[in-house]
């Protein structure tokens, strides 16, 4: 397979995963539509600006992008990553913006990707170097649908904000909740 021609696969798997439907749609339930709003003025959202104004509740709510599709190592990884470029890129080689703000945005994407050059983000979810948050443990005790356990409804955030403390407190509260184990070790090692 020519390099060319597993370029149009990976395309075809992002944009089938870019379309897929959420698995309550799958099961024949009734999904309430969500339509994002537009926005025009960033400044009064919570938390930092970033080098591109990702929209997680265009992406995550109103076009149901799942969590794992552009986080996808955060079921193997105790990181879950910032997406590659590819992945955006991926779907925006193709998809445009619906409006002209979207589709400024997603120019940055393109350009991005073509000057081989990623975005830096700015981390929102951080936790001190003495404690340790394996992702891959949590998805797998707590299902991949859980995300928002910690991260908040990111499916409604036009810019996502650090919803929970992540605090030691909050932590254990979970733990005790969930009835597993408070060991010190687990989190600090």
């Amino acid at each position: 397979m020519t390099k060319r021609s597993s370029g149009r696969v990976a395309v075809g798997i992002a944009l089938a995963a870019c379309t897929a439907l959420p698995a309550a749609a799958q099961s024949g339930q009734p999904v309430p539509a969500f339509k994002a709003p537009v926005i025009s003025d960033t400044g009064s959202l919570p938390g930092p600006r970033q080098p591109i104004f990702f929209r997680h509740d265009v992406h995550a709510g109103q076009d149901r992008v799942p969590c794992m599709y552009c986080h996808y190592s955060a079921a193997i990884s105790s990181e879950p990553g910032i997406p590659a470029l590819q992945t955006c890129f991926g779907c925006h080689l193709m998809i445009g913006g619906s409006t002209p703000s979207h589709e400024a945005e997603i120019q940055k994407v393109r350009d991005a990707w073509s000057n081989s050059k990623p975005p830096e983000w700015v981390r929102i979810h951080t936790l001190p170097g003495f404690v340790h948050f394996p992702h891959l443990r949590h998805i797998k005790a707590l299902g991949s649908g859980s995300c928002g356990t910690c991260h908040g409804d990111v499916a409604r955030m036009p810019q996502v904000y650090q919803a929970a403390p992540l605090t030691m407190g909050w932590c254990t509260n979970c733990h005790m909740q969930k009835q597993v184990t408070r060991d010190c070790l687990v989190c600090h090692y």
